[in-house]
This record gives structure tokens, C-alpha cells and sequence, in this order.
């Protein structure tokens, strides 16, 4: 077989072609490069090619003490922020034999729903966008506005909240903020029906979505896949109710796991708008909680110089986009000997080489917005 690649000229008619998608922004949340060999209008063979925004996290966080992690941590999934310093910060705290106040563990699972519902709505607006509809997009970002707000107004911050602290959190909630983030949850649950009518009930985005990137339960342990993704393609599979942490173990009744068996683009956005509503329920259940827990301590009290004992442990959360894992090993010293960051991004991103062959060039788009990655959280 002979390639010819795209702008050299010459023989293009008689021979495969090689096509680069990117690198660019913003198309895909991030700079990706995907290398394709076309028969035509069918792929025949798709590369993801990455590492245009990698920082080198990893080496980064052995040069940075226990407290400074937290803000490397943050910013490798810029959508998931919270849960990222989550799992990082559980790890540290897991070597020290640290036992956290219950109400930092209440407010830790209410922010992180929170931000797991912002994180499903970037991509319910995006998606859409990516396949020709504008709409869907406008009423996303209303939605994360009144979410933003309550979450700004406890953190200070609007994507990287830096408001997880070894042994809890940075600082007590604001009075009154409870009542405001039970007002943001309501409202933004008032209007969810809006993705129903607008996208899946939409003739054009339904034709363009079912039955296309089927993602097999096979294809999905091989690669590591998890997350919306792979519980789109029948992988029943949540750490919050499989292996709990936080508060989540008393909160299975509300925890609703949505799967679908399709494994298409169309059952990957039904489970992220289903898991959506269910964060959301996730959220009133921890307000109803906390409304209810006597007055005590947000965090632990720390040394001046944070020292972790000397071994290794793992620590993993159910992330917005799947499952975020850190290996934490320490030497005894005040900064980690290393920790290998375990990204959701990373594994789900490598089934496009599954998928994408076969499929025309017009379904690309659809296939890869439907896979909800964020690049830097591929790169890290």
C-alpha cells in the first residue's frame, strides 16, 4: 500500500490518503491531532497524536511540597477542578492516617457534584454545537452560571477552586450559602428538560447520532475506558456506589448508576444528561444533610512542615469523565518521591483507534465530541 499525503500532489486518485485533523483549538477542548488514512470518504486507519500541551505534571509535583500539589493537581481536567484536588488530597491523607471532620467530607461530595454537573454541562452545549447546533450551547452556559456563582462564592475561584486542603478544606462555608446553593440546584433542575426538547428530541442530531461509533463492552476493557463512556456501552461501573468514599456510602439510595447497552454517540450523551440530573439530586441530598449537622471543625489542624511516612498507597475518585487515579509513594520527605497521575482522558481517548475506522470522514466529528475528553487531561 502506498500513502500520499495531503498537499504534496500527484497519483491522490489511485491511493490512500493521509489527512491531519488539527492540531487546533477549540474544536476538541484542547490541541489534538488525529492522523487518518482515507479510502475516500471512509477512514481506514485513525492515530490520535498528543502531547501539544503536556507540562510535565508528574515531574512537577516531586519539586512541590504536600500543600503545593494541590494546585498542579487542579488543572489537568480544567473542567473537573474540584475532583481532581479531591483525589490527590485523599491520598495524602490516606498515607497519614488522617480521618477528616464529617463536615468537610458532607461539603467535599456536595462540591464535587456541583462540579461534576458543570463539567456535563459544558459538554451537553458543546456537543450539539460540534455537529451544527448553536442553541444548546446558550442555555449550557446559563445553567453553569448559576452553579459558577454558589461555587465561586465558597472558593473564590471560577474553574480552579484550590479550595481542598490536606485534612479538609481551606475555610468554612459563607453564611447563607447553603440556602443560595439549594436555589442554584433548583433552578438549574427546573430547566433540564430544555436538553430533552432542544437535543434529544431532535430528528437531525438523532440521525446523527444513533447507531454511529459503537463502542464494544470488549473494546472498552481493553483500553481502560471508563466513565460515562464506557457505561454507555453496558459497563456497569461507579466508584461512588462500587467502592465508596466521602459520604457516598450513605447516599445509595439516591445514587442512580445510568447505563445504556448502544455503546453509540447518541447513548454517551443520554448517560451524561441522565447522570446530570441524578448529580443534581446527589447535591439536595447533601444540602438536606448539612442542613441538619451540628457545628464543628472544616479541617484538621496541620505541622508547619508536612511530612507523609515513608510507603505507597493509590487513590482513585468516579470523576466527572471517568475514573482519576494518583499513586502517591513518599520517602518521608515533604514532598512526594512520586506521584503518577492516572487520568480518565488518557485511556478513553485511545479507543478512537477502535472506533473511528470504517466510519465515513462526515461522522469523525460526531464520534470524537462524543467522547467528552479534555486535552490537557490526555497531555497532563
Amino acid at each position: 500500500m502506498t500513502e500520499t499525503t495531503v498537499g504534496i500532489g500527484g497519483a491522490a486518485e489511485s491511493t490512500d490518503m493521509v489527512l491531519n485533523i488539527g492540531p487546533q483549538h477549540p474544536s476538541t477542548h484542547g490541541v489534538l491531532r488525529l492522523r487518518l488514512v482515507l479510502d475516500g470518504e471512509r477512514i481506514q486507519h485513525a492515530e490520535p497524536v498528543i502531547g501539544y500541551m503536556h507540562r510535565g505534571a508528574e515531574k512537577l509535583f516531586e519539586a512541590r511540597d504536600y500543600r503545593q500539589i494541590v494546585m498542579l493537581a487542579n488543572r489537568h481536567d480544567w473542567l473537573s477542578a474540584f475532583s481532581n484536588e479531591l483525589g490527590v488530597v485523599m491520598a495524602v491523607e490516606r498515607m497519614l492516617g488522617m480521618e477528616v471532620p464529617e463536615r468537610a467530607v458532607w461539603t467535599r461530595t456536595l462540591l464535587a457534584e456541583l462540579n461534576r454537573v458543570l463539567n456535563h454541562l459544558m459538554f451537553l452545549g458543546s456537543y450539539p454545537l460540534e455537529l451544527g447546533g448553536i442553541t444548546p450551547v446558550f442555555y449550557a452556559f446559563r445553567e453553569r452560571e448559576e452553579l459558577q456563582a454558589v461555587m465561586e462564592e465558597v472558593s473564590g475561584g471560577r474553574m480552579h477552586y484550590m479550595f481542598n486542603r490536606v485534612g479538609g478544606l481551606k475555610e468554612d462555608l459563607p453564611a447563607g450559602w447553603l440556602g443560595r446553593a439549594r436555589a442554584a440546584v433548583a433552578d438549574v433542575r427546573s430547566r433540564m428538560d430544555v436538553y430533552d426538547d432542544l437535543v434529544t428530541g431532535n430528528e437531525i442530531f438523532r440521525g446523527r447520532t444513533r447507531g454511529v461509533g459503537v463502542l464494544s463492552r470488549e473494546a472498552v476493557h481493553a483500553y481502560g475506558v471508563s466513565g460515562p463512556i464506557a457505561r454507555a456501552s453496558g459497563v456497569d461501573f461507579d466508584l461512588r456506589r462500587d467502592e465508596p468514599y466521602l459520604a457516598y456510602g450513605e447516599l445509595q439510595d439516591t445514587l442512580k448508576v445510568a447505563t445504556r447497552a448502544e455503546g453509540d454517540c447518541l447513548a454517551r450523551f443520554e448517560v451524561l444528561l441522565e447522570q446530570t440530573h441524578n448529580a443534581l439530586d446527589l447535591a439536595d441530598a447533601c444540602l438536606d444533610r448539612m442542613a441538619g449537622l451540628a457545628p464543628g471543625p472544616i479541617n484538621q489542624r496541620l505541622p508547619k512542615v508536612l511530612k507523609a511516612p515513608e510507603g505507597h498507597t493509590y487513590a482513585w475518585t468516579e470523576n466527572p469523565l471517568g475514573i482519576n487515579g494518583y499513586y502517591l509513594v513518599s520517602k518521608g520527605e515533604k514532598t512526594p518521591y512520586r506521584l503518577k497521575l492516572r487520568s480518565a482522558s488518557f485511556n478513553n481517548i485511545q479507543a478512537l483507534v477502535e472506533l473511528l475506522p470504517g466510519t465515513l470522514v462526515a461522522d469523525m466529528v460526531a464520534i470524537l465530541g462524543s467522547l467528552f475528553f479534555v486535552v490537557g487531561d490526555i497531555d497532563k
